[in-house]
Order: C-alpha cells, then structure tokens, then sequence
C-alpha cells in the first residue's frame, strides 16, 4: 500500500494556522521595547543611543535564541521548544517591569529577546518541514506573525502605556504570552516522518549540486546579506516613534504608522511568498531587496505626517519578501535535518542586523541631530545585501550546456 505523504497536507495546513497564531503572540517582545522606548528614556532620564541598548540587547537575545532554539527544536520538536519558550518570555517580561536602572533592563532584555525567537526562526524552520511544494507561502503565513504582534499588539496597548506606563504594559504582557502560546504550542506535538524528509532532501541535494556552492558557503553568504539588508530595514522600523515624536506628531501618531508599516508588511509577505513558490527563494529576495532601497530612498524627502504614511506603507509592501526567503533558500539547498539549525543561523543574522542597525541608527542621530544620515547609511547597506544576492543567483542559475564544435 503507498504511504500518504503529510507533506501539503490539511494537517499542514492547521499547524501553519497554529504556528500563525504563536508567532502572532510570541513576537511581541521585539515591538514592546519599540513603542515604549520614549516612555523609558523619559523615566530613566538617557539619550537617545543609550535608551537604544535595551532594544538592541533584546535583538542579541533573539538572534542567540533562533540558533540555540533551532537546534533544540531540531532534537526534541516543536512543542517542548515552544512551551519552555514561552514560559521564560512570560517570566523575563515580568521581571522587566521591576528593572530599576536601564542596565538591570538591559539583561532582562536578553532573557525577553531568547524567548521570543521561538516565534520566528525555529517556528519558520518547523513549518517548512509540512510543506514542499507550496512551502513559500506557509513560510511567508507564519513570518508574517511577526508583523501582525508588532502591527496589532502595540495598538491594543496604547491605552496601558498611556494610563499606567511601560511597566504596567510589560505586567499584561507577561500574562497575555503564558496563556495564550502555552496551550498553542501543546497542539504541536506530532513529528513530520522520515520518509517525508529524505523525499524533500533529494530535490536540495539536487540543487545544492547544480549550484556548485557548498551548504556551509551558502548559509554564510545569507549570513552576511541577513546583516546588510536589517541594518538597512532597521531605519524605519525601529526609530519611527522617536522620529515621529522628534517631529511634534507624538508616539501615538508614530504608533499608527508603525502600524500601517507592519500590516502592509505582513501582507507583502503572503504576496511575496506566492511568488517564491514560482521564482525560488533568490530571485524574490533581490526583487525585494531593490525595492526596500528604493523606499529608503523615499524617506529623505518626506517629513509631513501624510508623507511618512505614505511612504511607511511603500516601505511595508516593498520590504516583505527579503526575510522569509531566507529560509526558503536554506531549505531549497540544505538538509532537513539540518533545518532549524541552518535556517536559525540565518535568522540570528537577520536579527544582528537589526540590532546594529537600530544602534547606529540612533548614534548617527546623536551625532548629527536627525535621521537623514541614518537613513543614507541604510541604502548603502541595502546596496551590499543585493550584491551578494546578485552573486548567489549567477552561481546557482542553471547553466548552457557547451556547444558541439561543428
């Protein structure tokens, strides 16, 4: 009797749907720091690059946390994985609300940032497992989850942050991501079979070969374009409150266009991951990637409230694919057993780009009284991760066969 592959299954199908809602919990710990950085930097009474800190410690965690929490996902599965997750997040973000200096919520920054990856990296990895020929957009579904907290939860918060301050936020936070992720992650317990894994690794394999390029070059090549692309993708996202605030609109405006940014993000995402089933994992990121640098670009002039809206929504619709495909590509050229591990090594870079990207971002503010040089630096970084994709794709393209002399 022929076995039924669980690869594009329904079940597929609901654990993408499960993982969705995680993600969209789970994530959180990256935004919350974002919308409540001016509430911090007022009580702690610190510039701008300092208040920063805790935001880029959290993006340290992270990036520590897709690779660590890859590999542990790889060994005992995604639900042990995510139920320990979550109940260090829980426990860290309370914790936080009680941080007496800056510093002390600098390390339980880390702790935060650690928990939260399991909504990203090792959650991408896991779902790319169930899926193989519609695998970019499960991929791109559940990725999106990390735009939907970033684009729904800090709204919902508003009120809190307004009413009772940053430390009440991180209180219901706390309680929002135990109750919520633990009973989602206790729907994932089953495994995807071996039989399923060694069918998606003969197609990698293939490839890989055809490439030319070893799994350990190209995991570093996505490394370093993961760092040059979030330097550049950390500009808006992770200043558009302070720039908002520093134009008199408020953070409750830069909230909102944060907002938009993200939402039109998480729809470039689904859109974006339908065309990666199509194109592969390359070719969507540098089509991406070339119009992330062109709505960085449209930043410089911009500086009315209905130009950063504007441009916040060309930016969310442009930026969508760049991330996702990442691990599309791991998955097209690597193992799947080696899938959390290699995918959450390129997510860390990612997220390390983010980090450095945020801080420079706010040193190159303090140096120079705005954001228009930081905007600048990110189109030059954006320039370096399309030339590395660029030189993926002549590698890895398939090539002429050499013609017969006549």
């Amino acid at each position: 009797m022929t076995r039924v592959s669980d690869l594009d299954s329904r079940y597929s199908w609901r654990r993408m749907v499960i993982s969705l809602l995680f993600a969209s919990v789970g994530n959180v710990g990256i935004w919350a720091i974002i919308v409540v950085m001016p509430a911090m930097q007022a009580e702690f009474g610190v510039d701008r690059a300092t208040i920063s800190i805790p935001y880029t410690a959290t993006m340290i965690g992270f990036a520590i946390g897709n690779v660590v929490l890859g590999r542990v996902i790889d060994r005992y599965g995604a639900m042990r994985t995510l139920v320990g997750a979550s109940l260090v997040m829980g426990a860290a973000t309370a914790l936080a609300s009680l941080s007496p200096t800056v510093w002390v919520l600098v390390g339980l920054q880390v702790v935060i940032g650690f928990g939260t990856a399991s909504g990203f990296g090792p959650l991408v990895a896991d779902v790319s497992q169930w899926f193989l020929g519609r695998r970019g957009i499960a991929v791109a579904i559940v990725s999106s989850g990390n735009y939907l907290a970033g684009a729904v939860w800090p709204l919902l918060l508003a009120g809190v942050l307004e009413e009772a301050g940053w430390r009440a936020v991180y209180v219901v936070l706390a309680v929002i991501i135990v109750a919520l992720n633990v009973p989602l992650a206790l729907l994932l317990r089953r495994r995807v079979t071996m039989e399923d894994m060694a069918h998606a690794d003969t197609i990698a394999s293939a490839r890989a070969k055809r490439a030319g390029l070893s799994p350990f070059a190209i995991m570093i090549l996505l490394g370093l374009a993961g760092v040059a692309c979030c330097v550049a993708m950390a500009m808006p996202q992770v200043h558009m409150v302070a720039l908002c605030t520093d134009l008199g609109f408020g953070a409750a405006i830069g909230g909102q266009i944060l907002a938009v940014m993200l939402i039109a993000g998480a729809a470039s995402r689904i859109v974006f991951g339908l065309l990666a089933d199509r194109l592969g994992g390359v070719a969507t990121i540098l089509i991406s990637s070339g119009l992330q640098a062109l709505a960085l670009l449209l930043y410089l002039p911009a500086g009315g409230l209905v130009s950063l809206y504007v441009v916040s929504l060309v930016f969310g619709l442009s930026q969508g694919g760049i991330v996702p495909s990442y691990a599309l590509v791991v998955r097209e050229y690597m193992p799947s057993q080696e899938a959390g591990k290699r995918v959450g090594f390129v997510m860390m870079s990612t997220i390390l780009g983010m980090a450095l990207g945020g801080w420079m971002s706010g040193w190159i503010y303090d140096v120079t009284g705005n954001y228009q040089m930081a905007f600048v630096n990110g189109i030059l970084w954006n320039f370096l991760n399309i030339g590395i994709m660029v030189l993926i794709l002549l590698r890895t393209r398939p090539r002429r066969p050499a013609a017969v002399p006549a």
